[in-house]
């Protein structure tokens, strides 16, 4: 599913009302409509308190409408235009006639004193500002927000959180909206899927208003929401030929003493995602741990505590490295002397991306699509600190591009950046806030990778496989008892729903 920009919307908006032949006001009506249907079906009449907040544009015409299809049913609404300015734009102006006809006239606030009294217990329609704010909110329409957000009531939020931008960071939390849920049109907002925007945006969900799809593949839009419906066409199907050699073979680096759990998830990982082979690299002390873990897969040894020689033997189609690897002198000269030595396909993780941060001329020899998958802290000792998420994720697109590497940056919606894409992950809770949880997802990244997959579809895939075991297992382990482990349970269940849907 693609993310389109603020520009890109209104584009899209201008080019479906040419194309399909309907006005502004046309569109206006089906968008709003739809959000008064999902109001209707959830409160089905109940003897409830509406207050619509509308300002002078777009946002505030789909406010009207909604107030409009609420009064006409019966509910109790009052609809307020809050007065930020008197450029008024045509939709609204033909919106708010419609609802004075019908005998509802919207109540115009111009101060703080004018502000209505709210109960707990009543429901707020947000349809002051929309994705295209590019200041600030400020005077009494800021006080309203504050006002509002002190109320502590449901918020319905008609397509994005008035006060919050669709394209930049927030400046002044003092002026946004706190949303209890959005109605967004056509596409999730880039906005909703970032950490610093979490007390703005709880839950959402998308609306399709119908605007031309052709339209928006014509854009050819750089940021993706990855759904089950873009997976199904990543996921390649087995046929009866197919043997352990068809898979191809992974081998797992890492591990160190007290620290083999990391190198035993990744290894059990890339076996029960499917590759035909799996080998681990390890230091001496954690043989007998792996062997008895992962029976499945075969262990090739180094020194007795730490890698340092990296003296492998196996012949493997792609190399996943870094989960428990430690960085301690040995290791470091001896991971420096493999990636300049390598030609594999390579997954990097934990360590390996902090040995690459002390040194990263290493990134200049690193394979073309090589995958890093670091956590927050992690991606800092690499890249330097950001300022703000959309930083973060322009600094991440601009390493990318230097170093032909393709990023895995994990969180509540993990991000897979290759050059200027982003495709944003749909699935996994907080239950994958336990440790181990990354050493599965290298491990599931690089048997993919060894199956055929290209790196940046293996990246896609695995983040998504990983997310769906959480979204699966809720309902049974809960957020708490759900452990690295526990993904294996549920890996099965996360494929089958895909595989199930490519062969129907």
């Amino acid at each position: 599913m693609y993310i389109l920009s603020p520009q890109q919307t209104a584009k899209t908006d201008k080019a479906t009302i040419k194309n399909k032949g309907i006005t502004a006001v046309d569109l206006m009506e089906a968008a709003a409509t739809s959000c008064f249907q999902w109001l209707h079906n959830k409160f089905q009449g109940e003897s409830i308190n509406f207050h619509v907040f509308c300002g002078i544009g777009n946002n505030g015409g789909d406010g009207l409408v909604i107030a409009r299809h609420l009064h006409k049913h019966n509910y109790r609404v009052n609809c307020y235009i809050v007065n930020f300015s008197d450029k008024r734009t045509e939709e609204f102006i033909v919106n708010h006639n419609r609802l004075v006809e019908i005998g509802l006239t919207p109540i115009e606030l111009n101060k703080e004193q004018d502000f209505p009294e709210i109960d707990a217990n009543d429901v707020v329609v947000d349809a002051i500002f929309g994705n295209g704010l590019s200041r600030n909110p400020e005077g009494f329409t800021k006080k309203l927000i504050q006002y509002l957000n002190s109320k502590k009531v449901f918020v319905l939020t008609i397509d994005f959180p008035s006060g919050l931008f669709g394209d930049k960071s927030v400046t002044d939390a003092a002026s946004v909206l706190k949303s209890s849920h959005i109605l967004t049109f056509q596409t999730p907002k880039t906005a909703f899927l970032l950490p610093e925007n979490k007390g703005y945006v709880n839950t959402w969900e998308v609306i399709d208003i119908g605007l031309d799809q052709n339209y928006i593949e014509s854009l050819k839009p750089k940021t993706q929401y990855t759904t089950l419906a873009d997976i199904i066409p990543i996921y390649k199907t087995r046929n009866k030929w197919g043997h352990k050699g068809t898979y191809g073979h992974s081998l797992i680096i890492g591990g160190s003493y007290g620290k083999m759990g990391a190198v035993t998830l990744a290894s059990k990982a890339a076996s029960k995602i499917g590759s035909g082979l799996v080998s681990a690299y390890i230091p001496k002390c954690g043989y007998p741990i792996l062997q008895v873990s992962v029976p499945e897969a075969m262990v090739e040894v180094d020194t007795d505590d730490e890698l340092a020689y990296f003296n492998f033997k196996t012949n493997p189609t792609v190399i996943g490295i870094g989960p428990g690897m430690g960085t301690t002198d040995k290791t470091a000269q001896g991971f420096e002397n493999f990636i300049k030595d390598n030609k594999l396909p390579l997954v990097i993780d934990a360590d390996g991306i902090n040995l690459l941060s002390k040194n990263q001329i290493l990134l200049n020899y690193l394979p073309k699509n090589t995958v890093l998958t670091p956590h927050p802290k992690e991606l800092e000792r690499l890249i330097g600190a950001w300022k703000n998420d959309y930083e973060k994720l322009e600094k991440v697109s601009e390493f990318s591009k230097k170093y032909s590497a393709i990023f895995v940056i994990k969180g509540a919606h993990t991000v897979v950046i290759q050059n200027d894409q982003l495709y944003f992950n749909s699935t996994g809770n907080p239950a994958l806030a336990t440790g181990g949880s990354g050493d599965v997802l290298t491990g599931l990244i690089t048997g993919l990778i060894a199956q055929g997959y290209e790196p940046v579809n293996a990246a896609i895939l695995g983040v998504y496989f990983h997310g769906k075991t959480a979204d699966i297992a809720f309902p049974t382990t809960g957020y708490e008892t759900f452990t690295a482990s526990s993904i294996f349970d549920y890996l099965a269940a996360a494929i089958l729903e895909v595989s199930s849907k490519k062969e129907a």
